[in-house]
């Protein structure tokens, strides 16, 4: 066969492929056999080993790579890729429609089922697949395109849509394996004497998470996409809009969607449709995403915390099962908290097996009278936090007996204490407790905090317990010969956590301060007084003062971290992280027309977004605050404002301005001209 005749035959079978593909795994309709369709994939494959030149990375035997990867990068998401908001009933569904409604008119509502698997993003340029990226912590997510390509159902390329085949293309969607796939590859395990998986959605996010791509595409995994966006918003007017060419592209989307008008009654008919129906879905769910259809008012209404203020995830109520409480033990947290929690009898609940649940506080065992031997009904809170729901008291037989709080630290054996007669928990005050030290060192290297592979809770412990380190200043002075004295560790394993840990010697001030264990700060806190101070330094030297006029942030956060910057433990670790050469990135300016400007917009702007203002001042240049403070320059005032900020704005002597003046700055890049 010459050059020309395969290269023509190739790109037929490519079609064809490509054609059953979408008509397959997106029409759900079959325009050929399996087998057929296996055979034109080998023709095509053998073409293509005698023409290697004439491989595309859209061709469809260009899904399975070959050699297992070395380890996931990390991607930083080109927009934060936010969770849900939880609403449980009528009665919450209408407090949030009133709570929007209030900021701008949300006429239509878009109710999809809401799919439990492994949230994804897709990337596209010019249509062709660049990048998949996982959720992550909203603002990076590991690479895992390699693994994607796998799925049957994510398209290579994307069909030809006029205004899509140029720029970027991004599609958010669910990783997916279906229940009867997965009943199929348990009973498979079940005859090899294999262990079972515990459920559908941790084996997609396990298998995603695989080194090796043909390991992926042994198992039955589906996308299902349910979010479009492109460079310029205005081309994705409404969630219809984007459920409709989105198929178009080549995509699965679920077609049990519903506009509806936008009253609790609406939204309730259809949940109270699909509690039961649901179970005939081929994925698992635990709810319904209820969002604003018009996507300029979703982007109107902006951001709060990591959720969105027009969508809402509705779930079901929790499956529920009994067990029995086998004993009470105290788990020691990071902060110090002494927290009774459950040894239960093993038990199925929502798809997993729950050993342990959480009793809160010593008054929650009281108000529930959970006791040690009772028969206890158990569920998942929101389908993730094993919880004791009550005791079945009829079936007690007398052996059961009452949890008394101990006054001790199991641990460390130091008095526990309250700082507050009113407070509910009771803590250990000892820094050094054991258990408090090894939480600590665990949650500065998570994921969410510094991200250091390999330093996990087993890691952790055994190094502590080698006195290898004392805290988590002390993972920097670590060396191969050092962990090599473990018997966890090889040569190769020993160089590649102390890499791990040394690469992250200049972390993002948003992380360190996360990563140190401040009661009550959060990730999003954590970001909002990183951009309100931008330093270290100045984060240690603020006041309660200070750190109450963030945004989000409250007397009561600022209280904690002006208390744990005070104690001089904690100050001796940021000393030490000093001494062993951590230096922590400062927030940096942008440079441009604005810089040193500090904005802070309240209220709704008609033009755009408050994120996309947001990134408009950083652009030029300038810093956005999430709440206006002494330091703050400009506030613009859009619709709906409260007074507080307007009062606070006057006192400071902050200059305001509307939004027409707003944009007017954006396009000269210049304050003069609004003077």
């Amino acid at each position: 066969m010459t050059e020309k005749s395969a290269a023509e035959r190739i790109a037929k079978l490519r079609e064809l492929i490509n054609d059953y593909r979408y008509q397959y795994h997106v029409l759900d309709q079959s325009i050929m056999s399996e087998a057929a369709a296996d055979s034109l994939k080998h023709e095509l494959s053998e073409l293509e080993a005698a023409f290697p030149h004439l491989i595309t990375p859209d061709s469809p035997t260009q899904r399975i790579a070959g050699k297992p990867l070395a380890g996931f990068k990390t991607i930083e998401h080109s927009r934060r890729m936010l969770s849900l908001n939880d609403v449980f009933d009528e009665r919450e569904v209408a407090a949030w429609l009133e709570r929007i409604r209030k900021l701008d008119t949300v006429n239509v509502l878009f109710a999809d089922i809401k799919m439990d698997g492994l949230a994804c993003a897709l990337v596209y340029r010019d249509g062709l697949l660049e990048a998949g990226i996982t959720r992550g912590d909203g603002f990076v997510g590991e690479d895992v395109t390699a693994n994607v390509r796998t799925l049957d159902s994510v398209p290579l390329r994307l069909k030809p849509i006029a205004g899509m085949e140029l720029g970027r293309t991004e599609v958010r969607g669910e990783i997916v394996m279906y229940k009867a796939d997965f009943e199929a590859l348990n009973e498979e395990r079940a005859s090899k004497g294999l262990p079972l998986f515990a459920n559908p959605r941790n084996l997609a996010a396990g298998t995603m998470r695989q080194l090796d791509p043909q390991l992926v595409a042994a198992r039955k995994l589906h996308f299902r996409a349910y979010d479009l966006q492109r460079d310029d918003p205005k081309e994705v007017p409404s969630n219809t809009f984007a459920y409709d060419t989105l198929s178009a592209l080549g995509f699965i989307v679920n077609k049990q969607y519903e506009v509806i008008r936008a009253t609790a009654e609406n939204v309730m008919r259809i949940a109270n449709k699909w509690e039961e129906k649901r179970k005939e879905l081929p994925f698992n769910t635990d709810g319904l995403v209820i969002k604003a259809n018009d996507r300029l008012v979703f982007e109107r209404l902006g951001v709060v915390g990591k959720a969105p203020r027009a969508a809402v995830a509705y779930k079901y109520p929790a499956e529920q099962s009994t067990t029995k409480v086998k004993d009470i033990f105290i788990s020691i947290g990071r902060t110090g908290s002494a927290t009774p929690v459950a040894m239960l009898e093993p038990v199925v609940v929502a798809g997993s097996t729950v050993q342990m649940a959480t009793l809160h506080n010593e008054g929650e065992v009281k108000r529930k009278d959970i006791r040690v031997g009772d028969t206890v009904v158990v569920h998942k809170a929101g389908d993730i936090i094993p919880e004791i729901v009550e005791a079945l008291t009829s079936l007690r037989d007398g052996s059961e007996k009452p949890f008394k709080m101990p006054r001790e630290c199991p641990d460390c054996a130091t008095v526990l204490v309250k700082a507050k007669e009113a407070d509910a928990v009771w803590r250990c005050p000892n820094n050094s407790c054991p258990s408090r030290t090894w939480k600590r060192v665990q949650h500065y290297a998570s994921k969410t905090a510094l991200d250091i592979e390999g330093l996990g809770e087993k890691n952790v412990i055994t190094l502590l317990q080698n006195n290898l380190i004392s805290d988590a200043a002390d993972i920097y002075t670590l060396t191969p010969e050092d962990i090599l004295k473990l018997d966890r560790f090889a040569e190769v394993s020993a160089k590649k956590l102390v890499h791990a840990i040394q690469d992250k010697k200049t972390p993002p001030l948003h992380r360190f301060l996360y990563g140190l264990g401040i009661r009550h700060v959060g990730v999003q806190t954590a970001i909002d007084v990183s951009n309100s101070f931008k330093s270290l330094d100045a984060i240690r030297k603020a006041t309660i003062d200070d750190l109450s006029a963030v945004d989000g942030v409250g007397t009561v956060v600022a209280e904690a971290v002006v208390e744990w910057f005070a104690e001089p433990s904690n100050a001796a670790l940021i000393d030490k992280f000093e001494q062993v050469g951590v230096v922590v990135q400062p927030v940096k300016e942008t440079s441009g027309p604005l810089n040193g400007k500090k904005f802070v917009v309240t209220g709704t702007l008609n033009s755009m977004g408050r994120d996309q203002a947001a990134e408009r001042i950083r652009q030029l240049g300038g810093t956005f605050q999430s709440s206006l403070g002494k330091d703050t320059d400009v506030l613009v005032v859009g619709a709906n404002v409260g007074a507080s900020k307007l009062s606070k704005a006057q006192k400071y002597g902050t200059r305001q301005m509307n939004e027409d003046e707003f944009l007017k700055v954006l396009e000269t890049g210049s304050l003069d001209n609004n003077s």
